[in-house]
């Protein structure tokens, strides 16, 4: 599962489509996912508005009445054309479909009709992912803050919770009753080794906002879980699902939805030293401003669980906001290393100095969007990580690094680039997975 940041430390928009699916997503789809529509033959001359009944059709019994063309099975050429459009939607039977492919073989009009409602369908059916798209909001809001500031605008650095808890409604209200009870597997890394946990896409919801409830705590907002809750996330997690007393159904998305609101609400009206209240996460605890950056990186990493879930594609936060992310899991990484080391779980120091001199660092160099290059300090947190004593590089790939803090893919697995100190780069890979969390 994820919260980038455990050992040593712990990570709703009304932008969203609403509306729900019945399930039917593949309707008028291929096998390869893409929407099927079927293939327009090359026209010929167009025929008369009806079409003649075959010639060996039984006659009617009363002289004094025509044959109609229901009657006889054929339908007129008005007919026809009317069906287009549900023909061009996927939405004829089988029956209709094969009339009005046969008229297309035979009515130059009709088909050039065909092909312009075919290619307006396409666009009102592009293939893109659900989720709001992280780059077109940011410049969205961008443009519109830019001819009106806003009156109580949100802190900076709350803006990629603001944008995650946003994406991830946006996906949420494209659910059906059945998508929300789809299997989801958390993963995360715990005692040197995988875990994993299965739950629903609701169960999901109901563990992001009972995490939520400790920055609402920190902002005397009322918790979902009640005044005796308690304070870790793991053990909050597990209150909620064990006293839900049944399955968690689609109505936890209001509640979810509601708080995370109230909490950028707060943020914004509250005054610039909200930024550095503190939030407890029981044996440890974050300044809000990095206690939001943590629960927009676990409300990214768990909109990707439930869209994997779902077979949706989900994209990664914006360069900008990624970039944050990574800067708070690098900044915490040597306080979790002297934590592990403690626990006797990483090689104990080689060079102690004194608080702010350089010490041995790890280069931590991140490519992609959102990426850099951090100096990991190795034998103290008090240490400065610095280019001249780095005996150790690792290099990887944002989404990569936040998929080892997340506990998503193993150490081993991770580093695509590794040079200097095995010790070293060792520690500080499992350290990294080991900031995961249920």
């Amino acid at each position: 599962m994820t919260g980038p940041f455990d050992s040593g430390t712990d990570g709703g928009s009304d932008d969203g489509r609403d509306g729900s699916r019945d399930g039917s997503r593949d309707k008028g789809r291929g096998r390869d996912g893409s929407r099927a529509f079927a293939r327009i033959p090359a026209p010929r001359p167009a025929p008369d508005d009806v079409v003649p009944p075959p010639s060996d059709a039984p006659a009617e019994a009363s002289p004094d009445v025509s044959p109609t063309p229901a009657a006889t099975g054929a339908l007129t050429h008005k007919v026809l054309k009317s069906l287009l459009g549900a023909w061009a939607l996927a939405a004829c039977s089988g029956e209709e479909t094969t009339r009005v492919e046969e008229h297309l073989t035979e009515c130059a009009p009709c088909a050039e009709e065909a092909l312009r409602l075919r290619d307006a369908v396409g666009l009102l059916h592009a293939e893109r992912t659900l989720d709001l798209n992280p780059i077109l909001r940011a410049r969205v809001l961008e443009n519109c803050l830019a001819r009106r500031p806003a009156r109580i605008p949100v802190p900076d650095w709350a803006a990629p919770y603001d944008a995650e808890t946003a994406r991830l409604d946006a996906l949420l209200r494209d659910f059906g009753d059945a998508e929300w009870h789809a299997p989801v597997r958390l993963k995360w890394f715990q005692d040197e080794r995988a875990a994993i946990r299965e739950t629903t896409v609701a169960g999901v919801i109901g563990h992001l906002m009972t995490v939520d409830g400790l920055v609402a705590n920190a902002l005397s907002l009322d918790d979902p879980l009640g005044s005796a809750a308690p304070v870790a996330p793991t053990d909050r997690t597990e209150r909620f699902w064990d006293t839900a007393g049944r399955p968690a159904t689609r109505d936890i998305h209001g509640s979810w939805h509601e708080q995370s609101h109230s909490l950028i609400r707060t943020v914004s009206f509250a005054e610039g030293g909200a930024a550095e209240l503190s939030v407890s996460y029981g044996a440890f605890s974050l300044p809000l401003r990095d206690a939001l950056l943590d629960r927009a990186f676990e409300c990214w990493v768990h909109g990707w669980d439930i869209a994997e879930a779902v077979a949706y594609p989900y994209d990664p936060p914006t360069g900008a906001h990624l970039h944050r992310m990574i800067d708070l899991a690098a900044r915490l990484l040597p306080g979790a290393l002297a934590a592990r080391r403690r626990g006797g779980l990483a090689s104990p120091p080689r060079d102690l100095v004194t608080a702010g001199s350089p010490g041995r660092s790890l280069h931590l160099h991140v490519e992609g969007p959102g990426g850099g290059d951090w100096y990991i300090a190795l034998d103290s947190p008090a240490a400065l990580g610095t280019r001249e004593r780095s005996v150790a590089q690792v290099a990887l790939d944002g989404v990569e690094f936040c998929q080892l803090v997340a506990g998503h893919v193993s150490p081993e697995e991770a580093a695509a680039g590794q040079e200097g100190d095995r010790e070293a780069i060792r520690d500080v890979l499992f350290t990294a997975a080991a900031m995961s969390r249920l």
